[in-house]
């Protein structure tokens, strides 16, 4: 039964412009829409901007106009740039919307119902200079838990904690850097700790949803886990969902100057936003999608993309909202990593932060940013990392290298030699061409998100067609007598070859395979994988070159122009006050003495055997809280049958086992062999973590495509 689907992406704030590390999530989730409808399946995707709170308001103010010209504006903004880049959203909507407040209101009358809503006094900070209550975003201090500087007053980027802003050290005024004062106001909250709450949310952030799928990926579910604490336990607190006038958003009923807490009206846009694309197509059973009592009803599924940085959100306090207020749960949650660019942050200063309008006004194709996020992305939530050298080789390679030169290495003889007409095809060739493909390979990339595995599955079968070319000589036919035939024969292969190539790659490269698809006259490509070759006679359009190479150049400007985006931001910075600037500086340079390491010469380094290692096994370690127990293939053999080294590695925390296998990593090889109370570890396998704790995870290092088991790491 064809699948029914609501995808959305995370709602952007309305308060900023769109850059590449946005892009990240919404490129993932607009592949794997488009596959799912080449399959045949019914998806409706959605976003909206998120448009209420403070920042807004302040924002506003500061511009001269009313926070819904302001809204106004920047949707037009962001919604251009997602579809610069392809991001084809079937409605863009707004939380500043009737149908966000009229979903807004009815949840929280249902909560009310449901016992889950309690009002109390709290102590809250106020800025005496603005004269008003701060938003939690808008106080800034040390974090409780790791003392990290500058961090928001709801949770800290550096440790991931989340706590109440009263709990922070040394706060300020972000909005006026006043001292605030605790002042007390009444609010309400939803009851996250109640143990309703609490036992509903152990089963459904480790449980299966209606297909029999895992609702969060198992990085996702450890979180979780470590956030709900053990059986026994409870950690979870209540959530504060008002703020006090002065505030951007929906008033709450009967509640005169409360307002709604931008966290809580922001995911419901995703039901505002589909709803408002109901109203406007008809046709679609919205409840069937929404209602708790009609979940799953005819294959109807709910799947939320979002970046790591807002799980919190929405695995613990938007299911639990939802749950508990008669709604439908979402299906699944496909979690993404950050950004980095060349292993680090995106940086300003580097000119690293990069904006999704310089990149089209620099002329970067955006379809190569798609592909190379998409060849890094995997289906987990480890970050990806833009190596700008590295785009610029493996664009140059994959696309223009292997794909497209099987077009215009065959093209030009077809509309020269023979009037644009294809001839019979290499019957054998196209056999073994599609043989080559393990069945369901690619689909199951696809429909996993490990969409890194089905382009190096592609750019596999770009070399077997390039080698067909190249072992046929379609130029040197051309040149000898009587050899027409042949050289028919082998362009319109090869173009048989392009096309089916075209199909796999049409959910990360629409507008390429768009071009192709005009190219060869043929209706637009779905996904059924056994189909009849070009038949001859059809006739083809006039080859134009469908992409160019990337210049190194076209990057450097790219970066030059981020930089001298930083005028007013150097301006403002010069304005931070001194005691600021020492407190980082301190903290710099006890970072750097924690982290530095002494210098070693290539002599010590030459001793350490790195290999690449293929993970051919993986399992859970009975009696390890930590362990997985891996088979690795480095290349060797004995006796003359292949040898695996069984290595026990500490990274079960980060990976579920049957996600390993197949993967290539890296291994020490020469280390000594280590007896452990489980069996013999025979080497290690290398892997990045934050010892600060910044980053709540391990990250086992991967080669790049191409590399064998065995290869030595130097």
């Amino acid at each position: 039964m064809p699948r029914k689907l609501l995808v959305t992406n995370a709602l952007p704030y309305a308060n900023g412009d769109i850059h590449l590390g946005h892009l990240v999530g919404y490129i993932q989730a607009d592949i794997w829409v488009r596959y799912q409808r080449m399959r045949g399946n019914t998806v409706h995707y959605v976003c909206a901007d998120d448009t209420h709170g403070t920042p807004i308001m302040l924002r506003a103010e500061k511009e001269g106009i009313s926070p819904e010209a302001l809204i106004a504006r920047v949707h037009g903004e962001h919604l251009r740039d997602f579809t610069d880049f392809g991001v084809a959203f079937d409605n863009y909507h707004s939380t500043h919307s009737d149908e966000n407040r009229a979903y807004a209101e009815d949840i929280y009358g249902r909560l009310q119902a449901a016992g889950m809503i309690d009002t109390r006094a709290i102590e809250q900070y106020y800025d005496p200079v603005k004269q008003m209550f701060l938003p939690d975003r808008f106080i800034k201090g040390e974090c409780p838990k790791c003392g990290a500087a500058d961090q928001y007053g709801d949770n800290c980027e550096v440790c991931g904690a989340a706590y109440a802003p009263t709990e922070l050290k040394n706060p300020y005024s972000a909005v006026s850097g006043a001292k605030p004062e605790l002042r007390t106001s009444e609010h309400f909250f939803f009851r996250l700790s109640d143990e309703r709450a609490v036992a509903f949310l152990r089963e459904w952030t480790r449980g299966t949803n209606e297909a029999g799928a895992r609702r969060l990926q198992p990085e996702a579910a450890n979180k979780m886990r470590e956030w709900l604490g053990e059986v026994d336990e409870n950690k979870l607190s209540d959530w504060d969902i008002s703020r006090d006038a002065p505030y951007f958003g929906f008033e709450i009923p009967g509640a005169p100057g409360k307002y709604f807490y931008v966290w809580l009206d922001a995911p419901i846009g995703y039901l505002a936003s589909f709803r408002n694309l109901v109203e406007r197509r008809g046709g679609i059973d919205l409840e069937s999608y929404t209602d708790a009592a009609r979940a799953g009803e005819a294959g109807t599924e709910m799947v939320h993309f979002i970046g790591k940085d807002i799980l919190y959100f929405h695995a613990l306090f938007w299911p639990a909202m939802l749950h508990f207020a008669g709604y439908r749960t979402p299906s699944q949650l496909a979690v993404n990593g950050f950004l980095t660019v060349d292993g680090a942050k995106m940086s300003k200063s580097r000119g690293t932060f990069i904006t999704a309008r310089s990149y089209v006004t620099q002329g970067l194709n955006p379809e190569w940013l798609r592909y190379y996020f998409a060849s890094k992305s995997n289906g987990t939530m480890e970050d990806v990392d833009l190596n700008l050298d590295d785009m610029i080789a493996k664009v140059n390679s994959d696309l223009v290298g292997k794909f497209v030169n099987i077009a215009s290495r065959c093209a030009g003889f077809i509309g020269k030699r023979f009037d644009g007409k294809l001839g019979e095809t290499d019957a054998a060739a196209v056999a073994e061409f599609r043989a080559a493909l393990e069945a369901g390979t690619i689909a199951r990339a696809y429909e996993e998100r490990d969409f890194g595995r089905a382009l190096r599955e592609i750019m596999r079968l770009a070399d077997i067609a390039n080698q067909y070319v190249n072992d046929h000589k379609p130029w040197e036919l051309a040149r000898q007598d009587g050899q027409d035939a042949a050289l028919h024969t082998v362009c319109t292969t090869a173009l048989t070859q392009f096309r089916d190539l075209a199909l796999y790659l049409k959910p990360v490269l629409p507008a390429l395979a768009a071009q192709v698809e005009a190219f060869l006259r043929v209706a637009p490509l779905e996904w059924p994988l056994e189909w009849a070759p070009l038949p001859a006679g059809h006739a083809i359009a006039g080859y134009k070159h469908l992409m160019t190479r990337i210049e190194r150049k076209q990057v450097d400007a790219l970066l030059e122009a981020n930089r001298e985006s930083l005028a007013p931001a150097a301006a403002d910075a010069k304005a931070a006050s001194s005691q600021q600037r020492h407190a980082e500086k301190q903290q710099h340079e006890a970072q750097a003495a924690e982290t530095a390491m002494p210098h070693i010469s290539i002599d010590d380094f030459v001793k350490v055997d790195l290999r690449v290692a293929r993970i051919v096994a993986a399992e859970h370690v009975e009696g390890a809280d930590k362990l997985i127990r891996l088979s690795l293939d480095i290349g060797e053999t004995e006796n003359g049958q292949a040898r695996t080294r069984q290595v026990f590695a500490g990274i079960k925390s980060a990976y579920d086992p049957a996600a390993l296998v197949g993967r290539l990593t890296v291994m020490v090889a020469n280390l000594a062999p280590r007896k452990m109370k489980f069996g013999l570890s025979e080497g290690m396998v290398l892997a990045a973590s934050d010892e600060s704790g910044a980053n709540a995870g391990l990250y086992i290092l991967s080669p790049d495509s191409g590399a064998t088991p065995g290869m030595r790491v130097k």
